[in-house]
């Protein structure tokens, strides 16, 4: 029997890499996924393999979000776990960055973990229970050059999530974020991680010396997903091979 059997569980941008990842892990661990994705058909791809729901999404629409957890609350009556998975970057150094760029990478990464909480929080709060985890990034924490908006938002999410794990603590409500460092996905790949010189020395100063698996991520979230994790709230742990400690 697995730690998270007969949970609902969404998570958004789960189509593909570590929000994928993450799916996979929660059905494993016994629970019904329901994955959400602005890519539709990537959503029913992830959602077939697993067993799950899948529904297109775009987290930084808040009318979309909402028919998206209304659908969750119409189809299952609950909801016991929210990750807030999806996000999207595009770096490049900040003298050279676009101010609409900024609004997509705001929008989806910050505005959109503040829509998907917003509107699953009246079915936990309903319940008297729930486990929302955040993905931040160690950008938030030390700062990657190149990934200054990204930084700021992620930055958002790290500080949302602790304010929010003392307001939803009287509602037995749990809030932490997990911070991923360079890990192997499409997106590292997609903003440079595909230089061979670039992914070498990253390599070299990761003690464990390797990129993070989606895999890897995928783990820590289920913990916290988990009712193992039940007095541990407003927590952010890095998932970095040791690239960043604190």
């Amino acid at each position: 029997m697995g730690r998270l059997e007969h949970k609902i569980a969404a998570v958004t941008g789960a189509g593909r890499g570590i929000g994928r990842a993450i799916a996979e892990k929660l059905a494993a661990e016994g629970a019904t996924v329901v994955v959400s994705d602005i890519d539709g058909e990537s959503a029913n791809a992830t959602a077939e393999a697993v067993g799950g729901v899948g529904l297109r999404t775009d987290v930084a629409d808040a009318d979309s979000v909402e028919a998206m957890l209304a659908q969750v609350r119409e189809r299952f009556g609950r909801l016991d776990v929210l990750v807030n998975n999806a996000g999207w970057d595009k770096a490049e150094p900040f003298v050279d960055t676009d101010a609409a760029d900024w609004h997509k990478i705001v929008g989806i990464n910050l505005f959109g973990t503040l829509h998907t909480t917003k509107a699953a929080l009246p079915m936990m709060i309903e319940q008297q229970s729930g486990s929302i985890v955040n993905l931040g990034s160690d950008a938030a924490r030390v700062g990657s050059s190149g990934e200054a908006v990204y930084s700021a938002a992620k930055g958002g999410v790290v500080s949302f999530t602790k304010t929010l794990a003392r307001e939803m603590a009287r509602n037995k409500i749990n809030v932490n974020c997990v911070c991923p460092g360079p890990a192997d996905t499409e997106l590292f790949a997609s903003i440079g991680g595909d230089d061979p010189k670039l992914r070498e020395s990253l390599i070299k100063a990761i003690p464990f010396r390797r990129l993070a698996d989606p895999a890897d991520l995928a783990n820590t979230v289920a913990f916290f997903a988990s009712d193992e994790a039940g007095y541990l709230t407003g927590q952010t742990i890095s998932v970095s091979g040791g690239l960043t400690m604190s």
